[in-house]
This record gives structure tokens, C-alpha cells and sequence, in this order.
């Protein structure tokens, strides 16, 4: 893994301690995530004893300077874990909002009293983090929010209702997307830190019954009258949340093509592996032209998206990354995966159907990333605006 399926080539930005972060984590997964796919699927979360071993292993906040409790690393060792769990198939441990999203808005915009309280405590484990912006009926207009988080004296009151919410089960902290002026639109948005282990009000609803994703804690939130002290505010000034979202959803729609890219090139391991072992008619299904000729297509296309993958990694390590980039990286590479993956469920007649099989996990799982962190029609959008 790490390197692609054509002509040996080797991402670049993928040094040793890369290579290392990359290593360290698949066997994780395999161990602590995949090996428990039945429990994780049928409760719908992780327990959280999974997180407290991630972080014990370094593997939480790695990008996370080691003076907030972090590994000391770059985006780099955070991309890998992400390609890992990519090319493991998994869907359900969610260090990529916990570490690689609200990680960043905290290091990025937080006072030093609120990267000194959260980050440390996110490296370890100890407490789960989650982002909540999305609204039942809202969806990607995150300027007709209508959560409230109005002033009364030294507090914030927040009220209102979020769905969608990754990692929503088992957070203990969640930046929480709010009107603090709710008379104005981008202008009245703040994002707001919730320690919800106690804020009376707050309810956690159902833990949603996806398509796929099965294990991936996904769930309903509700705020009612819960109070917060005022300096919760991310960065301490209201009304700054809409242009902290906005420049921060750049990395979280590059670590999204992450996992496309890699999802793509397991499907055609697990695809050219079956149909060399399937007999049909006398002879492999690999051997049928048909079969050369997919597949010979998905790792053309598979290596196009990792070439493209890695220029934009690249750029975005060298702080170069454009917004309208990170906008095609993820919605072009998203729906190749979704493409490919369909095509070589093809390939695996029947048995794809089957969840026994990889690539019927996959299939499964890989739909919903033309959706979330910004659904491709809003990509396309955003880069039209750049033309």
C-alpha cells in the first residue's frame, strides 16, 4: 500500500515517518476496527476503548503540534491514516472529522486557552470530537442555519437541531455551527465549543439507519436553553465562523479524495484477484477480454486520480492549494470511486451483491462521498465561480 498499481510509482510526499504513520495504522484498523465490523455495524458506533488505543498509538491529532499533546507531524501523516483506512475499506472510526477537521479549526482559530483545554485531551483519546453544521432542511447552505446561540449575560444560549453528525454518539466536544446575530447571514455565523459531558439541554436522537457506512457513528442532535460560557466562542470573536468554515473546508474535501483514491485502488486489487481465481466457460474471468479491457480502464483511470491526488497534497502541504482545486480534486475523484467501483462489482457477477464480499462493502460505503463534505453539484459550483 502507498504505492500505486502502475509502473511503481511512489507518492513523494510520502517519506519515512509517512511511510511509518501509514504502516502503523492499517494495522490498526485491521486489528481494533475491521476484525469487528459485525459489532461496530450492529451498534452503530465505535466502543470508545477504540479511540483511547489510537491515541495511545499517536495515531489521534499526529498533525497536532507536540506542544497541544500532538504528534508533532504535518497533513502528511494525516492523509495517511486516512489512505489506510481508505484502502481497508473502513468507514467507521472517525479520526477524520475527530483529528483532521476540528483538530485544525481549534490549532488554526482558537485561543490559547482553548487549544491548551481540548487538544491534549483529543490526542489521547480521552475526549471525541465532532462538527456540527448541518441542519434538517438546511443542507449544504450553511447560511440558512438556524441554530441560535444568543447572549444573556456572560453566556451563550443555544437552541436548535443538527443532523447528519459524524462522530455525534460518542462526542464529548462539539463545535457546534450558530447564529450569534441571527438577524444577519454569513456575518452572524460563529462556530461555538460545547462540552456536552455537561449542558443540560442537549439531547442526543437516534444514530441514524444509513444506506451504508453501517458502523459509522452518525447521529441527531438537539440543543434546548443549553448554556455555555461566552469565551466558548471559537477564537473568541463572534460572527467569524463563516470564514473559518469556509477556509478550512479546503483540507477536509482533500482528505475525502484521500479515501476515494485509495477505495479505488483496493476495488481493483480485490477485482483483478477474483477474476483471475473465477472460472467461467472453461477459463479465468481475467482471461475474457471484457475483463482485461475494465480493468485495464480502472487502473488507468485509478492512476490518473492518484497523480492528481498527490499534485494536490502537494500544493497543500506547500500552502499553495487553492479552494476551486480542492473543489475538483473532490468531487471528480469521489465520483471515479463511485464509478469504478461499480464497474468492478460488474465483474464479480453475483457475489458482489454479496456483503461477504469486499467490493459490496464498498459499494455500499463509496456513495455517500459525492455527498457529504460539500455535495459535487456545490463543488462544481464553487469552481465556476473561479472561471
Amino acid at each position: 500500500m502507498g504505492v500505486c498499481m502502475n509502473g511503481g510509482y511512489v507518492s513523494s510526499w510520502k517519506d519515512d515517518s509517512v511511510l511509518a504513520v501509514l504502516d502503523t495504522t492499517t494495522r490498526f484498523v485491521e486489528s481494533e476496527v475491521t476484525a469487528h465490523r459485525e459489532k461496530w455495524e450492529g451498534q452503530k458506533h465505535l466502543d470508545r476503548a477504540v479511540w483511547r488505543k489510537a491515541g495511545d498509538l499517536g495515531l489521534l491529532c499526529c498533525s497536532i503540534p507536540e506542544e497541544y499533546g500532538g504528534g508533532g507531524g504535518t497533513m502528511a501523516h494525516e492523509f495517511a491514516i486516512n489512505e489506510a483506512q481508505g484502502a481497508a475499506g473502513d468507514t467507521t472510526w472517525g479520526n477524520m472529522v475527530h483529528s483532521g477537521i476540528v483538530a485544525h479549526y481549534l490549532l488554526a482559530y482558537g485561543t490559547e486557552e482553548q487549544k491548551q483545554q481540548w487538544l491534549p485531551l483529543m490526542a489521547t483519546g480521552e475526549v471525541v470530537a465532532a462538527i456540527a453544521m448541518t441542519e434538517p432542511g438546511t443542507g449544504s447552505d450553511l447560511q440558512a442555519v438556524k441554530t441560535k446561540a444568543v447572549a444573556d449575560g456572560d453566556e451563550l444560549v443555544i437552541d436548535g437541531a443538527k443532523t447528519f453528525i459524524s462522530n455525534g454518539y460518542n462526542a464529548d466536544l462539539i463545535v457546534v455551527v450558530a447564529k450569534t446575530d441571527p438577524t444577519a447571514r454569513s456575518k452572524g455565523i460563529s462556530l461555538v465549543l460545547v462540552d456536552v459531558r455537561d449542558a443540560p439541554g442537549f439531547q442526543r436522537g437516534r444514530i441514524l439507519d444509513k444506506v451504508g457506512q453501517l458502523g459509522a457513528d452518525t447521529s441527531e442532535l438537539s440543543f434546548s436553553g443549553v448554556r455555555v460560557p461566552s469565551d466558548c466562542v471559537l477564537g473568541g470573536i463572534p460572527g467569524k465562523g463563516f470564514g473559518q468554515l469556509m477556509t478550512q473546508l479546503a483540507r477536509e474535501r482533500l482528505l475525502v479524495a484521500v479515501t476515494a483514491v485509495a477505495g479505488m485502488e483496493t476495488a481493483i486489487r480485490e477485482t483483478v484477484e477474483y477474476t483471475k481465481a473465477r472460472k467461467a466457460f472453461g477459463q479465468c474471468l481475467f482471461d475474457f477480454q471484457n475483463s482485461k479491457f475494465v480493468l485495464a480502464e480502472a487502473a488507468t483511470h485509478a492512476h490518473i486520480a492518484r497523480v492528481f491526488l498527490d499534485s494536490c497534497i502537494e500544493r497543500h502541504l506547500g500552502g499553495r492549494l487553492d479552494a476551486a482545486t480542492a473543489a475538483m480534486a473532490k468531487w471528480w475523484l469521489t465520483d471515479q470511486q463511485v464509478r469504478l467501483i461499480d464497474e468492478c462489482l460488474q465483474l464479480h457477477g453475483g457475489y458482489g451483491y454479496m456483503r461477504e464480499y469486499p467490493i459490496a462493502r464498498m459499494y455500499q460505503d463509496a456513495r455517500i462521498q459525492k455527498i457529504y463534505g460539500g455535495a459535487n453539484e456545490i463543488m462544481k459550483d464553487l469552481i465556476a465561480r473561479s472561471l
